[in-house]
């Protein structure tokens, strides 16, 4: 173990892996930065521009950009009162007061600080499990490991929000996407309908794209306008670092907190922070003081987010069980690069758990310096109105879906899942679940099929003991949640009466949810027995858990629960959404028309007149300035920029 640490910590030392690693911090700096944006957005983000690295070196940068998104959410968070993301809100309750009171340096550098040692700690306990783990997880064989991707998928689903039935559902979705294509037991495709594009399965960075890059482009969009307010950082960085010095246990609590809640499956660094938060209230004796400016309920919350990322990489590398979005993201890169998260991932690639902790930690060192040097420029980010950052990041995404398989059917295929991401984030609808789902789909049918092949008798490997004890972790949520229902059921009963159920969005996306499960039941039922082992397992599940709910909603007993949520999106915001959904979708038109160079100058400098507001010639410097940077982009990396359909035709192509 100790030899494979070093060989690690030699390969991370490569000057040009050091370049990447600063990259990826940087690009989780800004995003993270930004409010809605978050540690999902940037990786699928920087998803697309690794997959041509090699694995020490993608894996590096990835990380990198992970470990440092809850560095810089704490900007807004403190200057304006606006969470960078939901686990910045404790932050929130103390810096932003802190902010009116001339102390915005002070709350930033206890904040950086925390959060530097609070990833220091995370990545030292992430070592310190391994040798503990690994003798455990190499006994696992096809049964637990099969047990293992269902009960990631449930936790995904059962622990998100109030309505644990649409989480199952969504990552039935995603279960169901990762069957498209061939299927890995027979020779047969499934749900291709005919198409070539489609015959070798859904890729991971348009999916990721699509339901989180594009749909929160549209979202902010909608949303519309800037955050508003005066820069004034104001004095005290010194006196935050010295607050750290002098509350150095409770960082140390904050971090041991936050990794706890890392390694519970789905738990994540939302509630992880508020943990930490509530832990430092309960045991002051000045409890009074929070909420009106008190530094310590700013360092216990941001030593704990910067951990949680730590604990999450425990189950999500060990035991394929990921606990957020960006982990399933993750996995989803490990098995492009060939490697299988699990049990054998400590036997067989333990030099590449190793670099991803000492990332880790470096990109924690390296985020906290970035941040000390340059808060100033970054809070300045947060006030530009994201109209005018919308293209820059739009022509990302759309280069980085392009970059996947370079076929047109990735850009079609990422409007469809754009749209299908922001109905069902405006409707109530989860999508961690879905991404959780789509990414272990394919593990899961492999030990599901080998289960059924190796162990003919389904007693024979169901009355496992480790199985046992998944099986009794699978159902736990679930028979909580019913024994809730059952003590408080007359309470419950008299308040749905009142509720009068009318037909909304929530309610046509589970209409949708049940005629996808239904057709997909019927078509499976045509494929060969080894392809349609999951995929008939799913649907079919699918189908009775979408007519429950579709039940609970009609009596009234279900109410959305969303990420946004209907109730804070009005009749404006939707048609907002429309019409900007249609920009994007006319930029397509002229991509296939026009090819990537005068389809981009056109569309670009009219977005930034139009909608961003600018002037004339500051619209054409940007639109000059984001192709000179995407061209040399897709030079680095090898791609090809698309060509439209006329450019083709007058080329003779």
């Amino acid at each position: 173990m100790g030899a494979a640490a070093f060989t690690a910590l030699g390969l991370l030392l490569d000057p040009m892996r050091i370049l990447f690693i600063f990259a990826g911090v940087l690009a989780g700096l800004v995003i993270g930065a930004v409010p809605g944006m978050g540690g999902t957005v940037a990786v699928a983000i920087l998803v697309p521009f690794i997959i041509g690295l090699d694995p020490y070196t993608g894996l590096a940068m990835l990380t990198g950009s992970l470990a440092v998104v809850h560095t810089s959410d704490t900007v807004t968070s403190v200057l304006v009162g606006t969470p960078g993301s939901a686990a910045s809100v404790p932050t929130v309750l103390e810096g932003h007061p802190m902010a009116k009171q001339g102390q915005a340096a002070r709350a930033l550098s206890a904040a950086y600080l925390s959060s530097l040692f609070g990833g220091l700690v995370g990545a030292i306990g992430l070592t310190l499990v391994i040798p503990i783990a690994r003798p455990l997880v190499l006994t696992f064989g096809s049964p637990e490991l099969f047990l293992l991707t269902v009960l990631g998928v449930s936790f995904a689903g059962s622990l998100v929000g109030r309505e644990p039935l649409r989480g199952v559902l969504s990552g039935l979705l995603g279960l169901l996407l990762s069957t498209v294509g061939s299927a890995p037991a027979a020779a047969e495709y499934r749900f291709t309908f005919g198409q070539l594009y489609l015959e070798d399965g859904l890729s991971l960075v348009v999916v990721v794209l699509g339901v989180y890059g594009v749909a929160e482009i549209i979202s902010l969009l909608a949303r519309g306008g800037s955050i508003a307010g005066q820069i004034d950082l104001g004095h005290g960085w010194f006196q935050g670092v010295r607050d750290v010095i002098k509350h150095r246990w409770l960082v140390l609590r904050g971090a041991l907190i936050g990794m706890w809640a890392g390694i519970l499956p789905v738990i994540g660094a939302t509630a992880g922070t508020w943990m930490a938060y509530g832990h430092v209230v309960a045991t002051s004796r000045d409890s009074e003081r929070f909420g009106k400016g008190d530094i310590r309920g700013i360092i216990a919350p941001e030593a704990a987010n910067n951990s949680v990322e730590a604990g999450d990489l425990i189950p999500t590398l060990l035991f394929s069980v990921p606990g957020s979005v960006p982990m399933a993201i993750l996995m989803g890169v490990l098995m492009l690069y060939g490697v299988l998260p699990g049990p054998r991932i400590v036997s067989e690639h333990l030099d590449l758990i190793f670099v991803i902790i000492w990332t880790y930690a470096l990109a924690n060192v390296m985020g906290a310096a970035i941040m000390f040097l340059a808060s100033a420029p970054i809070a300045r980010l947060t006030f530009v109105p994201f109209s005018r950052l919308a293209p820059m990041v739009i022509l990302a995404v759309l280069l980085g879906a392009w970059q996947s398989t370079q076929q047109w059917g990735d850009f079609f295929l990422l409007l469809i899942l754009g749209l299908l991401g922001y109905v069902m984030k405006i409707s109530g609808w989860p999508r961690a679940p879905l991404m959780v789902g789509f990414v272990l789909g394919e593990p899961m049918e492999r030990y599901f099929w080998l289960a059924v092949n190796l162990y003919p008798r389904p007693h024979d490997w169901l009355v496992r003991p480790a199985v046992l004890i998944l099986g009794a972790l699978l159902v736990a949520p679930f028979a909580w949640d019913a024994f809730r229902a059952m003590r408080t059921k007359r309470e419950e009963v008299t308040s749905i009466r009142e509720i009068r159920w009318t037909f909304s969005l929530n309610t046509a996306v589970t209409c949708g949810f049940i005629a996808v499960f239904a057709w997909a039941w019927t078509e499976a039922r045509g494929f060969l027995p080894a392809a349609a082992l999951l995929p008939l397992t799913v649907s079919l599940t699918g189908l009775v858990l979408g007519i429950i709910q579709l039940i609970q909603e009609v009596r009234g007993r279900s109410l959305p629960s969303p990420e946004d949520g209907e109730e804070g999106v009005s009749p404006a915001m939707h048609r907002r959404a429309v019409l900007f959904y249609m920009t994007i979708v006319l930029y397509y038109v002229l991509l296939w028309l026009l090819g990537f160079q005068l389809a981009s100058t056109i569309w670009l400098f009219a977005f930034l007149l139009f909608v961003g507001g600018l002037r004339w010639h500051y619209a054409a410097v940007y639109t000059m300035l984001m192709l000179v940077s995407l061209n040399l982009l897709g030079r680095l990396l090898g791609v090809s920029l698309p060509a439209g359909i006329l450019v083709r035709l007058l080329s003779g192509g």
